[in-house]
């Protein structure tokens, strides 16, 4: 029997069906979805662990450009696949350097890849992994300029229905956010006229440069150098951007802003403020501070005004709609809301308790069943609009849509990354 089909018809099995404990162990390996991981930072082990706790996943494979990432993730993965009774990665799985997406990507035991690389990287090895036949969870943003952009819309178009691939925007799979929109859609605010967007985040730490390249440097930090991240509008703002363009089923058609450096570490080129003045279609003007600096993590927010009501989401501080048709999600608006008793009945301060793990869960379960998912044109047009506002703030100056898309702004990371192909 052919794996995939294997994988379909495991459901079917009795669960009155008495097999042996070797069979059993068999059947759970053959039949979970094996993923390789590519970048093995922070956030892809963080996504990793989630989607092994939450999905029929087994971490088979894993790749990076360093050999410290590779040996701590290791660590990490082989505990994950072991509480999950399944097999540690094979020496002969884990890949190392330049080449080493590439590597992954050629295993035929594979079956999709998580990339969490920095963004730089995301149009070739999107590219390259669905040319490999893999199912791809790609993390935000799909790139850090207007041609990867183009790059990873191509990819999409030529994408066959045998095929997912996901972008990491997991607030659209939140259920009070889902509710929430989907309350917006249908007109329980009235017309809409006007959305308010912030992500105010504290600062990063800038460890020392210590025996390393200036390449290794930029790579290790890439959130301060924006031809390797996109900037703090790209990698946190574009949240809110992705829930704005969700809810109102288009993208930005011009903008205006501004912003800067100002009191955040001296290190790299991103700006570390932006105030951004977006119009949408029908009028709808749609405003974003996003900020990276300081030691307090500040609010994260959606506000959407209409003629007959205001809805708001917070990260922690509830999602609800105050107006004619008032509604509350349940989620606690602050720390004292939270009785024992509330959290025992699932009443969460955070309203993204559910996101990462409905999320991965959709991504797998398409793997499992054949019905495929597409998120490659939401992700672009997500991405294309933090760009907007990005390249408007930097040029002083009003930019529309078809402007950044004829520009066709190429940056180049100008890096060497065949040096980490020694040793």
């Amino acid at each position: 029997m052919q794996r995939r089909t294997f994988l379909r018809n495991a459901a079917t099995v009795s669960a009155f069906t008495i097999l042996k404990p070797d069979i059993v162990f068999k059947s759970r390996i053959n039949s979970a979805i094996r993923v390789g991981i590519i970048g093995c930072g922070s956030r892809g082990t963080a996504v990793i662990t989630s989607m092994s706790q939450n999905t029929n996943a087994h971490i088979f494979a894993m790749a990076d450009l360093f050999e410290d990432k590779l040996q701590k993730g290791l660590s990490v993965y082989n505990q994950l696949n072991s509480a999950k009774s399944l097999p540690s990665i094979s020496s002969s799985s884990v890949y190392k350097g330049s080449k080493a997406y590439l590597q992954l990507i050629g295993n035929k035991d594979v079956d999709a890849v998580l990339i969490s690389t920095p963004a730089y990287a995301h149009p070739f090895i999107l590219e390259a992994a669905v040319d490999g036949g893999k199912h791809v969870y790609c993390e935000k943003p799909v790139a850090p300029d207007t041609d990867g952009c183009k790059k990873v819309l191509r990819v999409g178009e030529k994408l066959s229905d045998k095929l997912s691939v996901v972008i990491g925007f997991q607030i659209r799979y939140a259920s009070a956010y889902a509710e929430m929109v989907r309350r917006i859609q249908q007109g329980d605010i009235g017309e809409l006229v006007n959305a308010q967007l912030f992500y105010i985040s504290s600062g990063t730490d800038v460890p020392e440069p210590k025996n390393m390249s200036d390449d290794e440097f930029r790579i290790r930090n890439h959130f301060h150098f924006e031809e390797l991240s996109g900037g703090i509008l790209l990698d946190q703002g574009i949240h809110m951007l992705d829930v704005c363009n969700w809810t109102l089923r288009n993208h930005a058609v011009n903008a205006i802003g501004t912003g800067g450096i100002k009191g955040g570490p001296k290190l790299g080129n991103t700006w570390n403020n932006y105030q951004i003045a977006y119009q949408y279609p029908d009028n709808i003007n749609v405003s974003i501070h996003s900020t990276q600096l300081g030691p307090v993590f500040g609010d994260v927010c959606c506000r959407f005004i209409g003629t007959e009501g205001v809805a708001e989401a917070h990260y922690s501080g509830g999602v609800f709609i105050n107006g004619t048709k008032a509604w509350d999600s349940g989620i606690a608006k602050t720390e004292t809301d939270i009785s024992s008793e509330k959290r025992a009945a699932g009443v969460f301060l955070s309203s993204l308790h559910d996101a990462d793990a409905n999320k991965e869960n959709a991504f797998i379960k398409s793997i499992e069943t054949g019905n495929h998912l597409n998120e490659i044109r939401s992700g672009v047009d997500s991405t294309l609009t933090a760009i907007l506002g990005r390249n408007a703030a930097r040029a002083g100056k009003r930019t529309n849509w078809d402007e950044i898309i004829v520009a066709n702004e190429k940056i180049d990371p100008k890096l060497n990354l065949a040096q980490f192909d020694k040793g």
